[in-house]
């Protein structure tokens, strides 16, 4: 079984930047996809951006395009997200999940970690 589990969220000030990290254990195969997923209080959980472990290929929300890097590190089984000029709207929790690729639906989901921006 795998499991996820997410760090690195925080309190930060608008236009501030934070990198999450999202370390995978168990049986992770090189045609997974993992991705980073938001959820803000009140709202549905919305897609950020999704990393295709075999080929590097990135997919990002277009509301995080150009401000948001997702990227990986093939030895520790970790994904990151570095998120730069923040906005109070970025407020949430951050989820990781992982599913293999072509796959309808994520089968596994970490914790969450909470990230604040203030204005």
């Amino acid at each position: 079984q795998v499991q996820l589990v997410e760090s690195g969220g925080g309190l930060v000030q608008a236009g501030g930047s934070l990198r999450l990290s999202c370390a995978a254990s168990g049986p992770i195969f090189s045609t997974t996809t993992m991705a980073w997923f938001r959820q803000a209080p009140g709202k549905e959980r919305e897609f950020v951006a999704a990393l295709r472990w075999n080929l590097g290929s990135t997919s990002y929300a277009d509301s995080v395009k150009g401000r948001f890097t997702i990227s990986r590190d093939n030895a520790k089984h970790t994904i990151y997200l570095q998120m730069n000029s923040l906005k109070p709207e970025d407020t949430a929790l951050y989820s990781c999940a992982i599913k293999p690729t072509g796959a309808a639906a994520y089968d596994y989901w970490g914790q969450g970690t909470q990230v604040t921006v203030s204005s």
